[in-house]
């Protein structure tokens, strides 16, 4: 196991160097880049039934695998592409992840035909603003909210596969839509 880097308090896992650089830059910094919001959306779905450090240290191999998340690129990927990346040790080579890949980035693209980017279409349901959570403990963040429930209700009837409630509320979480760092976290800002 690695040591930590130091002892400040965060939000989840542990005080690792990946960890930490991971909690610190990026979970919960608004994110509006649809390809960045794909690639999220993928990772937060291969982390399911594994540790968050797992996926964060494969994420240079699912951006070799699925063309750095161009999801054109990969909505176009062919069924001997996806056999290819199940053999690839760079990813979690979980066959039903590995093609939900495809089958996700395909409906993404026609989420975005539809709402102009999924960009528009998920950051509808905050009115364009994060939900600031204000937890008082690590223990006080929920697994799921009623949004992660709705959009998790959404994504499904849409056909989208590793979109459950608890993995959106973890993708919420990563891409900004809700700000849930707790108010002892080293990285909290109260809402302005």
């Amino acid at each position: 196991m690695p040591a930590p880097i130091d002892d400040k308090p965060r939000c989840f896992g542990s005080n690792t160097e990946t960890y930490a650089r991971y909690h610190d830059t990026e979970w919960g910094v608004p994110v509006r880049d649809d390809r960045e919001l794909f690639e999220m959306l993928i990772l937060e779905g291969a982390h399911a039934g594994l540790s968050w450090e797992t996926v964060l240290m494969k994420r240079d191999g699912y951006r070799a695998v699925f063309h750095n998340f161009d999801v054109k690129r990969v909505a176009e990927m062919t069924d001997m592409e996806l056999f290819r990346a199940r053999q690839n040790p760079g990813i979690v080579r979980h066959k039903l992840k590995i093609e939900s890949t495809r089958k996700n980035a395909r409906i993404f693209l026609k989420m975005q035909e539809d709402y102009g980017s999924f960009s528009d279409w998920l950051w509808a349901h905050v009115d364009n603003t994060p939900v600031h959570g204000g937890w008082k403990t690590r223990a006080d963040i929920p697994a799921t909210t009623p949004l992660s429930d709705q959009i998790s209700k959404d994504l499904k009837k849409r056909g989208m596969s590793f979109v459950g409630p608890t993995i959106i509320y973890a993708y919420l979480q990563a891409v900004g839509v809700v700000y849930d760092h707790w108010q002892g976290c080293c990285m909290y800002q109260p809402p302005t």
